[in-house]
Order: C-alpha cells, then structure tokens, then sequence
C-alpha cells in the first residue's frame, strides 16, 4: 500500500513494514504490520547531510490500529554502525541515501535537546499535520543532588538503553560551555503513542512537585497533536519524556536475585521499599483525584477478577483444579472493606525500582502496561494492585534461583518468604500514617484477591511465553487457594 506522509521530509516505503515488525516495541506479534504514516514532524539538525522526520504510523493491520512514533534520520553519508539502518533508497538527485532509526542516531539526541531547551514548535502551516511542542519541566523537588539544567549543556554523545520491550531510551552524555561534564540525562522516545497525557510525564511530575524524593527528577517533554483517520477530532498526547539518569545503578530485581542467590538476608532493604510504595501512594492520593469504592464499583472488579480466571482456566487446566477456593478468596474480597481507589504505579514489581547509593530506593516507569488503552491506565485503582505485583515479584526471585539450581529451592523460597514479610511490614508502617493512608490491618482478603488475581495472570502468560515457568505462578494459586481453604474451614469451626 501507499505509504503517504503529510507535509515535507521523508516518504516512507513499503520496506518499513518489515523492519517494524521485528522490533522489539512493535506490539502486534501475531500478525505482520502495515503501516500507514498519517503525517509526520521535521526536527531541526545543524548537521550537515541530515533531515530528521518523526513519522506516526498507523497499523492498519492491527484490530486495534495501533498508533506507533517512528523517528528517522536520513543521511548522505552512512554512519559507522549499520545495526540501525532501515533502508537504502535513492534521493531525488539519483544518489544514495540511508534511512536510520533515529534513536540510534546521534543527530536525533542532538537535536531533540535543543528543541527541547528552546521550547521550540513546530510550524502550523498545515492545521491537519502533525504538530510538536518541546518544553523544559520546571517541576519543584528536593532530590539529594542539584537539579539538571539542560539549557546549560550540549550533547557530547549518546547511546541506547537495550532490553526495553515497549518504548526506546537514549542515555545522553552532556558537557557545559567549560567542558565540565554534566550529570547524564534519559529521553524516553515512546513508541506506542495515544491521546492524552502519558502517566510516566503526568504521574512522576507530580509527584516531583510533591516533593517525593522516591523517583527521578522529571526534566522536559515533547507533546504531539495529529489528526487520526479514525477520529474526527484533533487528538493530543507527550511523545518524549526527559527525566534525571541514575548511572551505575542496578534495579531491585538485580539486587535481590543477586541476594537470594547468596542467601544474603533482604530483610531490611525490603522493609525500606515498602515504606518507599507506602510513601509514594500516599503522595498520588494527596495530588491526584481519589474515588470512593462503591458497591459498584467493587461489583465490576470482582468480575473482572472471575473473568480472567474463567478464561485462564480453559488455556490452563491445572487452574480448574481449585474453582472452589479461588471463589472463595473473590468471595472474600467482595465482601470486605474497600479503601477508596486512587491513581497507583499499575506495572509495579522489583525490576521498577532503583537501588541508588546515598539516596535509597527509587521508583521508575509510571506509564503503566503500555499495551492497555490509555484512558485504562489513566484510571484510579486500589493500591492493593501494587503490592500484589511486589510479592509475586519477590516470589519470581525465590523460584528462579530454585529453577537454576533444585538443591537451593527450599533456601530461596524461605529467602522470599522473609522478604515479602519485610515488604509488608514497611508497607504497614509507612502506610498508617498521615493523611491517605492505606495501611494493610484489615485488607488481608483484598490483597488475597489482588496477588491470586496477579497469579493467574501470570500463568497465562507463562503458558503462552515461557512454559518451564508456568509452575512458578502455579504453585502461587496453590497457596493461596490452601490458605483459603483454611481460612474456611477455621471460620466454620
């Protein structure tokens, strides 16, 4: 199909289907996509035989119609590393040129940076294009170190953070007009792009301003507006979102499984992140709308909660097993006291925190499960979610040491134990607190609920993706269900 773009710069081609595809960010696996540009806007580089075009592709073979931010660079002269380039074409003088995913282009981080820092727009000739606005965030907080200014730097280099499934980030090296090296910054490029404003900008800014010293210092942004075959309204939504880097740092994940594995005792470092997770849902409560749990309300989360694991029993046989006590433990839920929903993490588990030395325990990515619609993540949820997340995430570091080595399953599994008992205890201490709290002294049944729920999430995935680790959320929905059935059967005597 024909691949048109709005306004000047670069066409795409039929070529790009394939390269998306194979990206790790591109979402659609299951099928092949074509890609449909509905315009694109021109970043401005001083480097000679460079033009930059941000492009928004449409998937027209998703369900969905997916909407995805692809950054190109087109150059005269190839870069060194080829790993990045999408295409080789001709230009309109009959000679080469190389088409690069931006990201990996040091022309793009560059530029990005001085739109940002000038505030600068795109121009506004066509009403129906896609437009850009780049603006440094003057969010007040007090982090351990001195905030960034990047009006005070260039860009001396920049590299790609690797392993990200769903967006792109850059890590830029930065240099002031002395040359003395500032502190390094992260551009996350968002790949799947939707209208409104993206958690990870809205969610950490505020609580930035809050004053919480628990996640990065937010810096800059670029917003998009574009019109959407699919809708007649013109739509809105961030494209790039700047915040502090925290170099040589490790995530919890890391840090605990290098624990487990050693049999180190994680006791106090998980008590410190529970008060850090108790902390930081006490600050959204405070500056974001909170929503009262009403019959309703609780009605429709129960079933969603019966849903996935009707739907989870019939991909997993083994889940159908215990249909009486995992209806027992959503019985429970239902019937307990439900604090009022808020705004939350809504991905949250150990490989979305931060070890920092000197500053504690940091929490990253805010932007929820980039796969689910927007206004979904956008949502106020019961904090509860959160901390279900924690503990299967400590549960996933006792039974991967287990996996690797059968002989020190019983100590890794203890190790977990303990630490999501330390988790909860500072989770508790923290969360009794002060205005919003949510301490756990009565939620028990919800939090049941809420890692069963989890539980059973992760068997379908599991059983889909990694199906040597479908005992791991397994054997989660066996205990649970087994206390279940002793709470039961205790009650009734």
């Amino acid at each position: 199909m024909k691949h048109a773009s709005a306004g000047t710069g670069i066409d795409l081609t039929p070529a790009v289907d394939g390269w998306v595809g194979a990206q790790r960010w591109f979402a659609g696996k299951a099928h092949s996509p074509v890609l449909r540009s509905i315009g694109q806007w021109s970043l401005p580089t001083g480097e000679s035989g460079v033009r930059i075009a941000c492009h928004l592709v449409l998937d027209t073979a998703s369900r969905f119609s997916t909407l995805y931010q692809l950054p190109v660079t087109e150059r005269t002269e190839p870069l060194p590393d080829s790993s990045a380039l999408i295409e080789r074409t001709l230009g309109h003088d009959g000679l080469p040129r190389y088409l690069y995913d931006a990201p990996h282009d040091p022309a793009y981080a560059a530029a990005l940076h001085g739109f940002i820092v000038t505030g600068a727009s795109t121009p506004s000739d066509d009403p129906a294009g896609v437009a850009a606005h780049g603006e440094l965030l003057r969010v007040g907080q007090a982090p351990a170190e001195e905030p960034v200014d990047l009006s005070r730097f260039t860009v001396i280099a920049s590299r790609v953070l690797s392993g990200e499934q769903s967006n792109t980030s850059i890590i830029i090296d930065l240099v002031d007009e002395t040359g003395r090296h500032g502190r390094p910054v992260i551009v996350k490029v968002f790949r799947v792009v939707a209208a409104g404003s993206n958690p990870d900008v809205s969610v950490q800014s505020a609580l930035a301003g809050a004053g919480s010293r628990f996640v990065p210092q937010p810096i800059g942004a670029v917003s998009g507006e574009w019109t959407s075959p699919l809708s007649p309204a013109r739509q809105s939504g961030h494209l790039v979102f700047v915040q502090e880097f925290l170099p040589g740092v490790e995530d919890a994940w890391r840090v605990a499984l290098d624990a487990a594995a050693t049999g180190t005792d994680f006791s106090v470092p998980a008590h410190a992140l529970g008060i850090a997770t108790a902390a930081v849902h006490r600050d959204l409560a405070r500056v974001f709308p909170t929503l009262a749990s009403t019959g309703d309300v609780i009605d429709q989360l129960c079933l969603t909660m019966r849903e996935r694991y009707r739907l989870a029993a019939r991909e997993v046989p083994e889940l159908a097993a215990h249909s009486a006590a995992i209806e027992a433990v959503f019985a429970r839920a239902q019937a307990a006291s439900w604090p009022h929903l808020q705004r939350i993490h809504g991905d949250y588990h150990l490989g979305q925190v931060l070890d920092v030395p000197g500053r504690g325990w940091v929490l990253i990515d805010f932007e929820g499960e980039p796969l689910r619609p927007l206004a979904e993540r956008s949502l106020p949820d019961i904090p509860l979610r959160d901390v279900a997340g924690m503990l299967r995430s400590f549960d996933y570091v006792g039974a991967t040491i287990a996996m690797r080595d059968p002989a020190a399953g019983p100590a890794a599994i203890d190790w977990a134990t303990t630490a999501r008992a330390a988790f909860l205890q500072g989770y508790h201490q923290e969360g009794s607190t002060g205005p919003g709290s949510s301490a756990l002294a009565g939620q028990e049944p919800l939090l049941a609920a809420f890692e069963l729920d989890k539980a059973i999430y992760e068997s379908i995935y599991e059983s889909r993706n990694r199906p040597s680790w479908l005992p791991i959320p397994l054997r989660a929905v066996r205990r649970l269900a087994e206390e279940a059935h002793a709470a039961r059967g205790s009650t009734a005597g």
